[in-house]
């Protein structure tokens, strides 16, 4: 593989290992990237503009420097740049310490553990894996000393037999070396289907894989195998054929004679749960209109245009006095509309997000009331922005108003003789209206209406605000 597939694939996992805010923030900082293309770049294509507009070299240098200023400086993501920034002749960009106050291999390996145990702590948030409202608390668990927060400090190394492949080296090698991998079905898919090259329709299944080291995805064919795996059943995977798909390591089995049941090692609570996340990854983007023939609980992901966002609410939990936020907004596609519910945490991250936006969102489940289909967040619940709305000029004139909250009012408004809701920020309005921002300011604003106003709006919001000329 040339140099540069090797540093597009690393970048690629490093992507992966961000936050979505981290993700954002690493986007303003490459500043030879046009916004334009930032705004319209999948996640998944990411590695690949960076590459572009940097090549190799320059763009290993600013990703250094990036993970370092945001910060993520944790073995994780260092291990993944390392072997780059660390090769003859590579031109190193200066970073915040010098070579004298680089760490220790002792160091990096305490910083690790420290890092890697917080990250667990914080509910996985680099994946921005949060619990919903029927998941057990995150506090209770991490002060549990059996819970999988607590078995992430105190991984140690393993040693592997010589005559059996880890999957870390697996990954790290694309081979088997003619071994047998041992493994940990954490996870399986349902049956999903493909068509050959004679056009005839033939039948796969995932799997989660996990053992003491890292854990794969492990892609299955044909039916009758489907039922012969068991998740939580240690499995022995021979002659297996090993391949990268996009940016990840996938091994394949394609027989029964590939695979038997085995026993005698433990996988960290914190691989299965990344091996789980290999399967969530997976649930296909249905349009809305398939959606809504869905049976309860079934995993799916949505893509579509935010139409309307909701403010933060809280629900009692059943069986619980606690309360926990949510927080509701709907997207539209070509096929119809649907409501989706964030729990918990997941609830920020709709933060920039704005009615209009185009997003996708993975990892939901469906819920069924009555008639009525809509979405809930999961543990691996996730929100791409797509593309972001456009800012437009407009003339309008507001005819309604009411106060959201102490910061915005909702608008009706006319545009073309059409009526539309806006929100805009009380300074914003007090501002255009002449009035003062604080006291009973809707009060104020209503003897204004109707109020006729040049307006910068981005889907359903407001950025600026001017009253027309008098006519």
């Amino acid at each position: 593989m040339c140099e540069s597939s090797e540093w597009k694939s690393a970048l690629s996992r490093i992507i992966v290992e961000l936050s979505e805010q981290q993700y954002q923030s690493m986007l303003d900082k490459l500043e030879k990237i046009p916004k334009s293309v930032k705004h319209k770049t999948h996640i998944e294509h990411t590695a690949q503009t960076i590459l572009e507009h940097y090549g190799e070299e320059e763009s290993i240098a600013e990703i250094r420097r990036i993970m370092d200023e945001i910060p993520r400086r944790d073995e994780k993501v260092q291990k993944l740049l390392r072997p780059f920034v660390e090769k003859p002749g590579m031109k190193r960009k200066p970073g915040p310490e010098s070579e004298e106050q680089q760490e220790s291999p002792s160091e990096l390996k305490k910083k690790k553990t420290e890092s890697d145990d917080d990250d667990v702590k914080t509910g996985f948030e680099k994946n921005n894996i949060v619990s919903d409202s029927d998941s057990s608390d995150d506090e209770t668990q991490a002060d549990d000393p059996g819970s999988p927060q607590s078995e992430k400090a105190t991984i140690t190394k393993v040693e592997i037999p010589p005559w059996r492949q880890s999957i870390k080296l697996l990954k790290e090698s694309g081979d088997t070396n003619g071994k047998p991998v041992f493994g940990k079905v954490v996870q399986k898919s349902a049956l999903r289907t493909y068509e050959n090259k004679k056009k005839k329709k033939n039948c796969f299944f995932y799997l989660g894989v996990a053992d003491e080291t890292d854990c794969i995805k492990v892609m299955v064919y044909g039916t009758e195998l489907f039922q012969k795996f068991e998740e939580g059943q240690l499995y022995l995977f021979k002659n297996v054929k090993v391949e990268r798909v996009n940016v990840e390591m996938v091994m394949k089995v394609f027989t029964i004679d590939q695979f038997s049941k085995t026993n005698g090692i433990k996988v960290p609570k914190t691989l299965e749960l990344e091996a789980q996340m290999l399967i969530y990854n997976q649930r296909p983007v249905c349009s809305i209109e398939e959606i809504q023939s869905f049976k309860e609980r079934t995993a799916v992901s949505v893509e579509g245009t935010v139409t309307e966002i909701n403010s933060v609410a809280q629900v009692k939990q059943e069986r619980k006095r606690t309360k926990v936020n949510i927080r509701k907004f709907q997207l539209k596609d070509e096929t119809g509309s649907i409501w989706i519910t964030l729990w918990r945490k997941d609830t920020e991250q709709l933060r920039g997000t704005s009615v209009g936006d185009s997003v996708r969102v993975t990892n939901l489940t469906t819920n069924c009331y009555y008639e009525m289909v809509s979405l809930n967040s999961t543990d691996f619940t996730r929100i791409y922005k797509v593309q972001a709305a456009a800012v437009q000029n407009v003339s309008m004139q507001i005819i309604g108003i009411r106060k959201d909250d102490r910061l915005q009012f909702k608008l009706d408004v006319t545009i073309n003789d059409q009526l539309s809701t806006f929100i805009a920020s009380s300074r914003l309005l007090a501002k255009a209206f002449g009035v003062k921002l604080d006291g009973n300011m809707e009060e104020r604003l209503l003897q204004k209406i109707p109020f006729s106003a040049e307006a910068e709006i981005k889907g359903n919001q407001i950025q600026d605000l001017k009253a027309a000329k008098e006519m």
